[in-house]
């Protein structure tokens, strides 16, 4: 309960104050390249259900056709704007929304599409007991890993074979001793990798 009152006010607070950066960035974004300012994609949420996980739009349009991982922020997919976003994971702000009609937390395990939540084992299942969040201790540990995948040969393998089951594993330790505590230090250590 108390998770949920700091996730409402947090978001709330959050929108308010960042009004006019985000609404500097949707104008950055809609002369940057056509397309919409928002992106929205559909996430595996809490208990298992799908959700529509809101983002700036760092991509061409139908960027999605060519694969859902991104490979490095040189991505030929990203914009120029884009990739500016996503090296200071402002792309992720608009997910205060998602905060605010409690499909997500603001610290929680990052909510994975469905293609890869259909490869989860029974124990990696349990990540989906709580509701995901904008930043967790695996998007502290991996804060480089579009860097990591383009220097892969087979990014998509790598991915689930290697990326994937260490997230989840860190994921499953957050549940097992998650506390208001923890949620404030993976805040503060999160802003400190940003500003880093």
């Amino acid at each position: 309960m108390i998770k949920r009152i700091f996730d409402i006010c947090a978001s709330a607070i959050g929108l308010l104050f960042l009004l006019p950066f985000l609404l500097l960035l949707s104008v950055l974004i809609a002369l940057d390249s056509n397309g919409g300012v928002f992106y929205k994609q559909i996430r595996v949420g809490k208990n298992n259900i799908d959700f529509g996980l809101f983002k700036f739009r760092t991509m061409r349009p139908q960027s999605d056709n060519k694969g859902l991982i991104t490979i490095g922020n040189r991505d030929p997919r990203i914009t120029r704007i884009g990739y500016y976003l996503r090296k200071y994971k402002l792309d992720e702000l608009p997910q205060l929304i998602n905060v605010l009609l409690g499909d997500m937390s603001i610290v929680g395990p990052r909510p994975e599409v469905r293609k890869y939540v259909s490869m989860y084992t029974t124990e990696q299942l349990r990540v989906l007991t709580v509701r995901p969040g904008i930043t967790d201790l695996a998007s502290i540990a991996y804060f480089d890993e579009n860097e990591l995948l383009a220097k892969s040969t087979n990014p998509h393998k790598d991915y689930i074979e290697l990326i994937m089951p260490a997230k989840l594993t860190l994921n499953l330790q957050y549940i097992t001793t998650q506390s208001f505590a923890t949620d404030v230090k993976i805040i503060l250590n999160t802003l400190a990798k940003i500003i880093r």
